[in-house]
């Protein structure tokens, strides 16, 4: 195992998270054990087995007969690594920049919505986990916890002067077409110190999800509501009175009400109207980066680029929305190629490992996001199960760079990668879930 006393550890500019895997390996000695499997498979199990019915179905359901996440798996198999030998790693660092702020690794906390169906403190733990390993958070607009007291959680102490900023985090913004909710959560989340906005364009409504429509699995309709992030929002309170609805005797009415007419509303934006957002969100922050999420098709990443964006997420929504539509790996290689000179550009969907998140940043992407590994560690073990899952990775990362050759991430690029022909699948029948 890795030498505690290494001197690497005094060169890199992060922790040797490698040690971790020493750390486990000793701790029967101890009398200590992990507090949970990281194989993502076992992972995924054990999520379901402390989740109810309708949670579990909600973080593992797929759009359609889940083709679009079975390509994004296929995807992965697809590029296989070639590792280098005797090449010098000592020296190797996991840290990166990503819009001025300087992190552990190149992975983020994907936004993902109302995380209270997966463990009481909701988004408070990944938050609080993400500060604590100096990674990039992200808050869902459709989050159960308010945008104040996520960045709380996040180190966030109001006089930046006296607590600092607290970690890199990043606001997600479902768009309302209710122009003073969305002016008002941009607000808010400006105060709190979010640095980037993200817009999300590919859910103005959840595409169809077999388990959940059988049954009637939407939180927002039933036990979760409208969530203390719509709850404390004064423009939502105002429409709130408008309608006539008492959150606290109606909290299913409202929470139809914010999901219905300002998250997943079902009414269309298109680009003519993304200047305005932009201006809007820069005017509101100073001039911090807005970032689209969901761009999948070369035409996309240009015209974003034409508009003037800062990045771009290349993401399917992990297949959750629109079904038999292309890998997400597969539009990376075609955008980096076509605009990764231009803007800023990060992948998401379907990370399950560090091979993975090598793939992506082999591939042209200067950053990856990771959903559900981190959702299944919060509904396994709330914040200790995020906090392992986590660590585990960067852990993985960093030994992955070390075995394989690859002494820092400048040098990941497409040479690292053997690609077998489109159409290629696993052998046998393995579980892609």
């Amino acid at each position: 195992m890795s030498d505690p006393n290494n001197p690497n550890i005094e060169i890199r500019s992060t922790p040797q998270w490698s040690l971790m895997q020493r750390e486990l390996f000793w701790a029967p000695n101890d009398e200590k054990h992990a507090p949970l499997n990281t194989d993502p498979d076992k992972l995924k199990k054990l999520a379901e087995e402390r989740l109810s019915k309708g949670g579990w179905l909600y973080s593992s359901c797929n759009a359609g007969q889940s083709w679009t996440h079975y390509a994004n798996r296929l995807a992965f198999y697809r590029h296989q690594v070639i590792p280098r030998q005797l090449v010098d790693t000592s020296r190797r660092d996991t840290a990166t920049t990503i819009f001025g702020h300087r992190v552990a690794a190149p992975i983020g906390f994907a936004p993902i919505g109302i995380n209270r169906i997966y463990h009481p403190t909701g988004e408070l733990s990944p938050a609080k986990v993400a500060k604590e390993l100096n990674l990039l958070y992200c808050l869902s607009s459709a989050g159960s916890c308010s945008i104040e007291d996520t960045a709380a959680a996040n180190g966030f102490g109001g006089d930046e002067q006296q607590n600092g900023n607290g970690g890199a985090r990043f606001f997600q913004l479902y768009w309302s077409p209710d122009d003073k909710v969305s002016t008002s959560m941009l607000t808010r989340a400006h105060r709190s110190g979010y640095t980037a906005c993200i817009l999300t364009t590919d859910t103005w409504q959840l595409g169809w999800r077999h388990d959940d429509a059988a049954m009637g699995n939407y939180a927002f309709y039933h036990e979760h509501g409208a969530g203390d992030l719509a709850l404390q929002d004064p423009a939502f309170r105002a429409r709130l009175r408008e309608a006539g609805i008492d959150p606290v005797k109606e909290p299913k009415r409202a929470g139809a009400e914010w999901i219905d007419k300002h998250i997943w509303h079902g009414r269309s934006h298109t680009w003519d109207k993304i200047p305005g957002l932009m201006k809007q969100w820069k005017d509101v922050s100073g001039g911090k980066p807005f970032i689209i999420k969901g761009i999948q098709s070369v035409a996309d990443a240009r015209k974003a680029v034409e508009v003037g964006v800062d990045g771009v997420i290349v993401s399917n929504h992990a297949g959750r929305q629109v079904d038999g539509a292309i890998a997400s790996l597969d539009a990376l290689e075609k955008i980096v190629d076509a605009v990764g000179d231009k803007t800023y550009i990060m992948y998401d969907s379907g990370i399950r490992g560090a091979a993975d998140v090598f793939k992506a940043l082999a591939l042209g992407a200067r950053f990856v996001f990771v959903g559900r590994l981190w959702v299944w560690g919060l509904s396994a073990g709330g914040e200790e199960g995020v906090r392992h899952v986590m660590k585990s990775l960067l852990a993985e990362l960093d030994i992955m760079m070390n075995v394989a050759g690859y002494p820092d991430l400048q040098g990941i690029d497409r040479d690292a990668l053997e690609s077998l022909p489109k159409g290629t699948y696993f052998p046998g029948t393995p579980d892609l879930t």
